[in-house]
């Protein structure tokens, strides 16, 4: 595992290095809040209704996946992704939730460094894939994808 050499609100492009292995998290998923997130997003029985889901395709009572996607989201903001650089993200690819997340179920996450390049066209910024892992508490994979952030580089005044 690797650690930050600099806080969250002093991280540029150049603090992402490419094979960077970091952990964090800890985020405890309740009954009521996997039941109030799903009420207003995705409304499956199995996400609703803890009575309905005992007899349901995964016999109780679990997340969305959307729900999952949104708790490793606020991990990664408020763990790796640089308050200060981020310029934002045209998105991620390979998103998957090979395991539900059930009510109890505590979560961590691994992001791997697995591209860093500086852009061509617009030198001021890089190109950041990493590769998102969430957890539970017993090391199972409920969540996997490969993010894409585009960050400033450190300005030359801080070099």
């Amino acid at each position: 595992m690797t650690e930050f050499t600099t806080p969250i609100g002093d991280r540029w492009f150049e603090d992402y290095p490419l094979g960077a292995v970091y952990e964090f998290g800890d985020v405890t998923v309740t009954e009521a809040e996997i039941v109030e997130f799903a009420r207003r997003f995705d409304p499956q029985s199995f996400h609703v209704d803890p009575v309905v889901a005992k007899s349901g395709p995964f016999g109780g009572l679990i997340a969305s996946g959307w729900h999952t996607a949104s708790l490793m989201m606020r991990m990664f903001a408020d763990h790796y992704l640089s308050s200060v650089a981020s310029l934002g993200s045209p998105g991620m690819d390979e998103l998957r939730w090979p395991r539900p997340v059930r009510p109890g179920d505590r979560l961590h996450m691994r992001a791997t460094v697995t591209e860093a390049r500086l852009s061509k066209s617009k030198p001021d910024r890089g190109l950041v894939r990493t590769r998102m892992e969430v957890f539970t508490a017993d090391d199972e994979l409920v969540l996997s994808g490969s993010a894409v952030n585009f960050l400033s580089v450190r300005p030359a005044t801080s070099r």
